[in-house]
């Protein structure tokens, strides 16, 4: 490397620097011997950084600036042998023989990310083994000096869709002529500064080109070494593009203390900044893309590379701008929300100092006993200890602790109950008979056990609870039939199902060392509620379900136990609570799927359904009026037939309950609906275009006329006759058309005839097969899941013949009905040698009996007395009433057993 030579300024700069009329000392790391253009630079940026042009390190070197006006160009030295040492210790860049530009021939070192621009440090991995060792021997040999050149992309992947391990991996096994293709044309002339294991140090020094490939394993090859083009330095357009690089620079590094170190190392190792030396320097320390920074390492034309500078500082400027701003903006919301805090913080000290305010375990306490305040003379002793307790507790505790939590959730749970207050009770059976009836038709023992039980609490003055069962199929009203007793009673209403429940504790709840840990349902209710003596609706308890979580039908025997129910005990509260007020009323369908013990503890009433009669008053004044508000359709708009709803009973809706017929009331109106409102469209399409073109010939006479009594002054009294009569006449006509439109619109009439116009073809047929029962059929009943229903018995004689006396029964009969068959053949046979002791028919006849309906099993004891008459039908050939049928289990010796299930 050249060694340095003394300074020489211009005139002009002599001048400038003169005027300050002071003695400098220079940084000798910052001021560097260059070319004439080279100090106005180094001013710039060194004020840039921020160095000190007056505290300086030892070995510095002084330069006394002359104010004559003489044209030669002198500079004093002084202490010329103490600079030249410190400018030797200060220099980075080891001065080796021969001269960086003497190698034609260098190892080839792959750059994935970045190119090197002269100048500048760039730690390289290198993980060929035989390059690493050559680049070794060539430190060691004095020569340290390779060539950095940038990898370029492979053609088919996007640059920035490949992430940087990949890269590497795909470089590191690049060999030979495949590296070589892949290397850019231009690179740079790099000292090897150190070598740690696989880590190359690099120092940047020139530009260089390859011209061939030399060796393959490691990679060398032929360079040639580039230089600037010629330029004038003191072309305006050059400078006037510097110095705006350098003004952009100057913000930029305002901005970043990294970019500060860039500028330090820079001029520490390379010298003074030119103008070629400037555009490296932007281009090394922005942020492009290598793509970018390739282009401006190729460029050889110092103004076109300095303009490529350019654009990529003030990209980086703008990309600052958009830094600060974003640090700004969440600086100030920082900022605003931490004086936010601590202007809270000061005025709850302030207004805690003043009494004011107080702090938050002190407002929880005052807030608990406030609560508990009203209660205190009806709350129960041990109730009032336990509060007390956690309040004392909750004083002594850290807001910030997991227990303060708990503790403040259960003194709100213990708090909010309403210990002590009941509703006031209605006692007044009339009132309570007719409220009942406002709501539901029919369940007669339902409601005269609800009046029982107010007749009873009228006489003692006071009400106990008591626990009600009520069984029945679906769709009966046994959980509506609940909301009305509470209405009734003049009680608060609260409803929990337990279908499916598998939990313990959701009827017991849970330990408070549970983390989410909550009352029971009960104790939830009674909060709910705000008394102590609400109605609560259990409901469908028979299809309560078991987990391995506890049994809730063991848990709800404490529960519905009125002798324990007094005394309840919640996990969560782990206090007693009285519900001996409470009137519990369970739904279930069927009773026998509820465990006995838990059944035994309630009173069962059992409702068995609605029969035709019922369901029609049903229908009429409760589901019709309520479906017909639901689809706004006005009473006279529409009527349903008592025939079409008979006939909707009878053919569609056989079930117990009435949730059926109330779906099939809904689709009727619906369809009323649609079609009232089909028929109101056509009516507005109809009557629109005759409404516009009466309007349009009426506003065209009206115009005419307009214009004839401007031109005449005078009127004629027949036209003025005329002209009313046209008033007259289109008044007339558009009331015709209102009543037109009125009487279009039909009322919509439901009757059994276009029933299935509604609700489509009917599900069940009617039963009676005869008008007037044969010799031998007899109408027999029969137990359903839809309640019940009939069906006939027919009993033919096959042969006659000696001896021949035997019975066949079919239509698929169950053992039991196949019994019941044989006794009764035997019954008949014993009645018909009563009654006829000469008639031998059953002993010559071969009988058979059928049960109609072959597809459905049939089976029961009940059949016993039908089989009989029509054996006997048979053989007295007498035909059986019409309207009669029979059920009924009968005996060997003829007796008739009553069944069960009929009241």
């Amino acid at each position: 490397m050249n060694q340095p030579s003394i300074l020489k300024i211009p005139l002009p700069m002599l001048k400038l620097i003169a005027s300050s009329s002071r003695i400098h000392r220079v940084h000798p790391t910052v001021l560097r011997p260059a070319h004439d253009s080279a100090s106005p630079l180094l001013r710039v940026l060194s004020s840039l950084v921020g160095l000190s042009w007056r505290n300086t390190n030892v070995g510095g070197r002084y330069f006394f600036c002359s104010g004559s006006s003489d044209s030669s160009d002198r500079v004093v030295d002084a202490g010329v042998q103490a600079a030249e040492e410190s400018e030797s210790k200060a220099s980075a860049i080891v001065p080796t023989y021969p001269r960086p530009e003497d190698y034609l021939t260098v190892l080839a070192l792959p750059l994935i990310h970045r190119p090197l621009f002269p100048g500048f440090y760039m730690p390289v991995f290198v993980k060929d083994p035989k390059l690493l060792a050559a680049l070794q021997e060539s430190r060691e040999r004095q020569a340290p000096y390779a060539g950095a050149f940038l990898l370029k992309d492979e053609p088919e992947a996007d640059p920035s869709a490949v992430s940087s391990s990949d890269t590497d991996k795909n470089v590191y096994d690049l060999k030979g002529k495949e590296l070589f293709n892949r290397l850019h044309e231009v690179g740079t002339l790099a000292q090897i500064s150190s070598i740690h294991g696989d880590q190359v140090i690099l120092i940047g020094h020139r530009r260089l080109r390859i011209t061939e490939m030399v060796s393959e394993d490691p990679l060398t090859v032929k360079v040639d070494h580039l230089k600037d083009k010629t330029y004038n330095k003191d072309d305006d357009i050059i400078k006037a593009t510097s110095f705006e690089v350098i003004s952009t620079l100057r913000d930029v590094l305002k901005t970043s203390s990294l970019w500060r170190d860039h500028v330090q190392t820079y001029t520490k190792h390379i010298g003074d900044f030119t103008y070629p030396r400037l555009a490296d320097f932007g281009a090394a320390i922005s942020g492009a893309n290598k793509l970018q920074c390739q282009q401006v390492l190729e460029e050889l034309d110092v103004y076109k590379r300095l303009k490529l500078t350019l654009e990529l500082v003030k990209k980086e400027m703008e990309i600052s701008k958009i830094q600060e701003s974003i640090a700004k903006a969440i600086e100030e919301k920082i900022s605003g929300e931490q004086r936010r805090y601590l202007l809270n913080e000061q005025l709850k000290a302030i207004k805690k100092e003043l009494g004011l305010e107080t702090d938050d375990k002190t407002a929880l306490t005052g807030k608990f006993r406030e609560r508990i305040e009203p209660k205190r003379e009806k709350c129960p002793p041990h109730i009032l200890q336990v509060i007390d307790e956690e309040l004392a507790k909750l004083q002594l505790l850290e807001a910030s602790s997991s227990e303060f939590s708990v503790t403040r959730n259960y003194l709100d749970w213990l708090t909010a109950l309403p210990w002590g207050e009941y509703s006031d009770e209605n006692f007044d059976v009339t009132r309570a008979q007719k409220i009942l009836d406002e709501d539901h038709y029919g369940l007669t023992d339902v409601k005269e056990r609800i009046l029982e039980f107010i007749a009873v609490g009228k006489l003692r003055g006071t009400s106990q609870g008591k626990i009600i069962c009520l069984s029945g199929p679906p769709g009966v009203g046994k959980t509506s039939i609940g909301r009305s007793i509470a209405r009734a009673l003049n009680r608060k209403f609260f409803r929990f199902s337990v279908g499916g429940l598998a939990d313990v504790a959701e009827i017991k709840g849970h330990r408070r060392t549970y983390i989410g840990a909550m009352p029971g349902k009960m104790v939830q209710c009674l909060k709910n509620v705000g008394t102590a003596n609400p109605l609560v609706l259990i409901d469908e308890i028979d299809k309560l379900g078991r987990g391995h979580a506890g049994d809730p039908a063991s848990a709800l025997l404490e529960l519905l136990d009125p002798e324990q129910n007094a005394n309840f005990l919640d996990h969560y509260l782990d206090v007693t609570i009285d519900l001996s007020k409470v009137l519990f009323v369970c739904t279930a369908n069927v009773v026998e799927m509820i465990p006995n013990p838990l059944l035994d503890r309630m009173e069962v009433v059992a409702i068995a359904g609605y029969i035709t009669d019922e369901k029609m008053h049903i229908a009429r004044d409760y589901l019709e009026k309520t479906t017909r508000e639901a689809c706004g359709i006005k009473p006279k708009q529409v009527e349903v037939t008592d025939a079409a709803i008979l006939a909707l009973i009878e053919n569609y809706c056989r079930e117990a309950g009435v949730r059926n017929l109330q779906k099939h009331i809904e689709k009727i109106y619906r369809k009323i609906a649609l079609q009232l409102v089909r028929q109101g469209e056509m009516i507005d399409a109809t009557v629109e275009p005759i409404k516009e073109n009466i309007d349009s010939d009426e506003l065209g006479q009206n115009t005419v006329q307009n214009k004839n009594s401007e031109l005449v002054e005078g009127s004629d009294p027949e036209k003025e006759g005329e002209t009313s009569d046209k008033v007259d006449k289109v008044a007339k006509e558009s009331e015709e058309d209102k009543e037109i439109k009125t009487k279009t619109i039909e009322k919509v009439l439901v009757d059994e005839s276009n029933l299935t116009d509604f609700v489509g073809k009917p599900v069940f047929h009617a039963e009676r097969i005869y008008d007037q029962t044969p010799v031998g059929v007899v109408m027999g009943l029969a137990w359903t899941a839809m309640g019940g229903s009939t069906l006939y018995i027919e009993t033919t004689l096959v042969e006659e013949g000696e001896g021949k006396g035997t019975l066949h029964p079919t239509g698929q009969l169950g053992d039991v009905m196949k019994e019941s068959a044989q006794i009764a053949h035997t019954v008949a046979r014993a009645i018909l040698l009563e009654k006829e002791p000469e008639n031998p028919f059953f002993a010559n006849s071969k009988l058979h009996l059928h049960v109609p309906a072959g597809a459905t099993p049939k089976d029961g004891p009940s059949a016993g007395c039908t089989m009989t008459t029509s054996l006997l039908s048979l053989a007295m050939k007498k035909p059986v009433k019409k309207d009669l049928a029979m059920t009924g289990e009968v005996t060997l010796t003829g007796k008739i057993l009553p069944i069960g299930g009929v009241c």
